[in-house]
């Protein structure tokens, strides 16, 4: 049984999130804390100016509540918007708040995968604790 869980949420259309918060609350003490968080990535300048000037306040929102709805449904969740590089980003926040568990989605491995790798890949090269990939 785990008392800190960090479960990276990804809103992919292909990632599924109902296993890795399933997971979470079988593999929760009692008190566990329970994170929810979502990376969002950083646009290009290039890229940024043909955006309306307040879609990363209202695409922030909007994650932040989606966020908050799934914590919602678990004991002592709460949900958290960070922004960076994925893999990195979730690293260097489970090496500030020491979860004792990362539960991660990963989707089915391509070629490209071989090529540049995926976010699952490198938290569980990487992570300092333990890391549970769901599939």
């Amino acid at each position: 049984m785990y008392h800190n869980i960090l479960v990276p949420i990804s809103f992919d259309a292909e990632r599924d999130v109902t296993g890795p918060l399933k997971l979470a609350q079988m593999l929760a003490t009692p008190e566990a804390q329970i994170t929810l968080l979502h990376v969002v990535e950083h646009i290009p300048g290039y890229a940024i100016s043909y955006m309306p000037a307040d879609y990363l306040t209202e695409a922030r929102d909007a994650i932040q509540k989606e966020l908050d709805d799934m914590a919602a449904k678990l004991p002592n969740a709460l949900g958290i918007v960070i922004e960076g590089h994925s893999g990195r980003s979730i690293l260097d926040w489970a090496e500030t708040n020491k979860p004792d568990l990362i539960i991660i989605a990963s989707h089915r491995p391509g070629m490209q995968d071989l090529l540049l790798g995926s976010t699952a890949a490198q938290v569980v090269r990487h992570a300092a604790c333990a890391v549970h990939v769901v599939r």
